[in-house]
């Protein structure tokens, strides 16, 4: 396909190019080249899923490996050892070489539900960061200005607001820059949070001598609870592999605000039937109609037709048409859970047992807000305890969480 009808494509809701012309220009060098773009995604894997705000930049990276161009995936398993800044008010915790080789080979395996992950270059950057000795370290550093890196938002507001910055924060950009300049990257993409780190590539490669890769921004998706960008710190995400029934659940949690975002960012709708839905919705349609649209099509990307088709009807059998008692509870043997010698648990302790994969932040807030019943009634204090033993214990936690407890 034509340089000018890739454009045409590719150009579809990125939110930011760097510069303007950017990616005409690098798809016309391309066809007068006769080569494939190298395009680069970086990821630094700090936990272990990738979830649907992942999904909207893997996507875009699917068009350009469907135009026959070159994904060059970025494992960060060094750089995820200093923790990128972005967007944090304090220095992230490093991790450890196992947990960032778990991580990383997670998302390697979670890459294939959009790419076509065997003609994808996978590349880890401890292959060239790990072996810098000192004097390329302080070449690398004398690339880039103070006053430069102070101009990134995070760093800027941290220093303005007499909140520490560690030395080695302040190195992050360049390395991931450096990234760029060792695998020769045309195109750098990213989230509008990491403009600030992929323009770092681009001067880093100038000043090597290489043609300035090329920034493409994808907006931040929101998460479900409609207040922040979808982030697992956050708790608000739809997981690439969450199951089924879950994954069709939250996003019937969405606010009804956020229905055109999702439209547009996490289906596979084409651009006909997205203005359609829109203009449905504009003229007076119940805004559930299209939630569960968006529903379907996301269940059906990341698992099957009849999967999103029985995800539906679970959620209207389990959330629109029966009483509490009717609910479908998932069983929890009472033997799997850590008792103590009295038989009882901490309600905090509990709901972090039956939801493992939620943070004892989230499940503390949620208890509060009185989003958590024990056999029908409201518990707000996460320190009270449930006795557990004598008979079957019915928890819900949240809007989708129904858990029996049996002896």
């Amino acid at each position: 396909m034509k340089a000018a009808e890739q454009l045409n494509v590719l150009k579809a809701n990125v939110e930011i190019f760097l510069p303007d012309n950017a990616l005409e220009e690098k798809l016309q060098l391309a066809e007068k080249e006769n080569r494939t773009l190298i395009i680069k995604l970086g990821f630094d894997p700090t936990a272990p899923d990738l979830h649907l705000g992942h999904a909207v930049v893997l996507k875009k990276l699917r068009q350009f490996q469907d135009f026959g161009h070159t994904i060059v995936i970025i494992i960060g398993d060094f750089t995820a050892r200093i923790g990128d800044p972005t967007g944090k008010n304090k220095s992230r915790p490093p991790l450890n070489a196992d947990q960032v080789q778990l991580n990383a080979q997670t998302y390697v395996n979670q890459l294939s539900k959009i790419l076509d992950v065997s003609k994808c270059e996978i590349r880890y950057n401890s292959e060239w960061l790990g072996s810098m000795d000192m004097t390329e370290t302080i070449k690398l550093l004398s690339q880039v200005t103070l006053a430069q890196i102070m101009q990134r938002t995070d760093f800027n507001n941290r220093f303005s607001g007499s909140l520490p910055i560690s030395l080695h924060e302040l190195v992050y950009p360049l390395l991931q820059g450096h990234d760029s300049v060792m695998i020769h990257a045309d195109i750098e993409m990213g989230g509008t949070d990491q403009l600030f780190n992929c323009s770092m590539g681009r001067q880093l490669q100038e000043g090597q001598g290489q043609h300035g890769q090329a920034v493409l921004c994808m907006p931040l998706l929101k998460g479900i609870d409609g207040s922040a960008k979808m982030s697992k710190s956050e708790g608000n995400i739809v997981g690439l592999t969450d199951a089924p029934n879950e994954m069709f659940g939250k996003i019937m949690s969405i606010p009804d605000a956020l229905l055109a975002e999702y439209l547009h960012l996490v289906t596979d709708f084409t651009p006909e039937e997205k203005q359609q839905l829109l203009q449905q919705l504009e003229q007076g349609d119940n805004p559930m109609v299209l939630k569960k649209r968006i529903g379907l099509n996301v269940v059906q990307q990341y698992h099957s037709t009849e999967a999103a088709e029985q995800a539906q009807e679970f959620f209207q059998n389990q959330f629109q048409n029966k009483r509490f008692e009717e609910k479908e509870f998932t069983s929890v043997s009472l033997s799997s859970l850590s008792l103590d010698q009295t038989g009882t648990l901490r309600v905090l302790d509990l709901c972090k047992e039956l939801k493992a994969g939620e943070s004892r932040s989230n499940l503390k807030k949620l208890i509060e807000a009185g989003s958590v019943t024990v056999n029908g009634t409201k518990v707000t204090d996460a320190q009270d305890s449930v006795e557990l033993g004598k008979s079957p214990v019915k928890v819900r936690i949240g809007k989708r969480g129904y858990f029996e407890i049996v002896p």
